[in-house]
């Protein structure tokens, strides 16, 4: 399946839920699109909540179906809650964690800076926006990126990094400390409901 290139906005009104991760989808109209405005959606079934959760998951992350299934199939390997190593497999992906250090502003922003060279992991350069990250590495910029005007102005505007990052501002580099925790993840995603709709 292609990536999806449509409007972002209609999408996060569609969902309820801020896609970009900056709230500026649903100021305005904290409705869903279509002519006929807020309250006339008929109740979800339970397959369509089902869908709905892991439409939210994985847009929200930016992935097509089959990298996002099978990225769920390898978390099922994993000990412990299926549906919490799934996140957490997400949040490991190079191009999340250089958003959550602030290096840009949105995903789609740090897949584009990871896929153009500007990322480098433990010193190496890096450009496979899916490459997960494991607990010790390093996560910089090339020294030639570090002047990039949007990643200056990102990094500036950034409020707060997780806590299972340690970021060095003088070097402009962050570290993957631990694995996150559930509790420090979205809590406008409910992964049970997913692990529900893979297990149909």
């Amino acid at each position: 399946m292609a990536r999806y290139t449509g409007p972002k906005f209609k999408l996060s009104r569609r969902l309820g839920l801020s896609l970009s991760g900056t709230g500026k989808e649903l100021k305005k109209r904290a409705f869903p699109p279509g002519q006929h405005g807020p309250g006339q959606r008929k109740k979800m079934s339970g397959y369509g909540v089902q869908l709905q959760e892991k439409q939210k998951l994985r847009l929200m992350y930016g992935l097509g179906e089959k990298q996002f299934r099978n990225l769920f199939d390898k978390s099922s390997k994993l000990k412990g809650i299926h549906g919490e190593n799934f996140m957490i497999l997400l949040e490991c992906r190079l191009d999340n964690l250089v958003y959550r250090l602030g290096f840009a502003s949105t995903r789609a922003a740090a897949r584009q800076l990871v896929s153009h060279g500007h990322v480098t992991v433990n010193g190496k350069k890096v450009d496979i926006a899916s490459f997960t990250v494991s607990v010790g590495q390093v996560i910089g910029l090339r020294e030639r990126s570090r002047s990039i005007e949007v990643v200056k102005s990102s990094i500036g505007a950034l409020h707060h990094r997780p806590q299972y990052l340690d970021f060095n501002e003088n070097a402009v580099e962050g570290k993957f400390t631990r694995l996150p925790e559930r509790a420090e993840l979205s809590q406008e995603i409910d992964e049970k409901q997913i692990v529900e709709f893979y297990s149909r």
